[in-house]
């Protein structure tokens, strides 16, 4: 039996969204806001319902993610096509989505300023931000590399700017906390 790419790739993307709602479910993570209802955007950095609803702040990372996603796996496996490196940054997104709601990972957030109430990711959240990562993907695959360069650096500097978080600031603090950006962080939470 022949299938057509787009039915693979349909059918290798509902697998692996599948493996990221069932897994979340079993870990226990609410599948929307314990506030029982859902919002388009959470802007408030101090709200309980940060990473709960569709889309906030941290949206603009996993933008990112697929920028770089599709930027490494284009290098790594430049004969691959699109749609199956596509599936590849999927599993590496939901991967990352798993683990961010594990204890650990949790609770390594929490050592994190802006993260010290952070219970992880509802599952809408969650997979809201591997939808956001699949649109970072294919911007990187459609758009000229220097807006791709522009877009980052504007979601980076911007996010920093209004939250005192982006990207590279939360990957720092995962694994070093300066106690100068923790003031700083501590700062937008007055």
């Amino acid at each position: 039996m022949y299938l057509k790419t787009w039915h693979l790739f349909t059918l290798g993307a509902i697998a692996l969204f599948a493996v990221q709602i069932g897994t979340l479910y079993l870990f226990g993570q609410p599948g929307i806001c314990t506030c029982d209802f859902v919002k388009l955007w959470e802007g408030d950095i101090n709200s309980a319902g940060m990473s709960q609803h569709l889309s906030d702040w941290y949206s603009f990372s996993h933008i990112i993610h697929g920028f770089l996603f599709y930027l490494a796996l284009w290098l790594l496996f430049p004969r691959t096509k699109v749609w199956q490196r596509l599936l590849i940054a999927m599993g590496l997104e939901i991967g990352w989505e798993i683990a961010e709601n594990t204890p650990m990972v949790i609770e390594a957030y929490r050592e994190q300023a802006l993260a010290r109430g952070y219970v992880g990711d509802s599952i809408i959240n969650s997979v809201m931000d591997t939808f956001m990562m699949v649109i970072g993907f294919v911007l990187a695959w459609r758009a000229p590399v220097w807006l791709i360069v522009v877009l980052a650096l504007a979601m980076e500097i911007g996010v920093a700017y209004f939250i005192h978080d982006n990207l590279a600031l939360n990957i720092l603090g995962f694994f070093h906390q300066f106690d100068f950006i923790t003031q700083w962080q501590e700062a937008v939470m007055r």
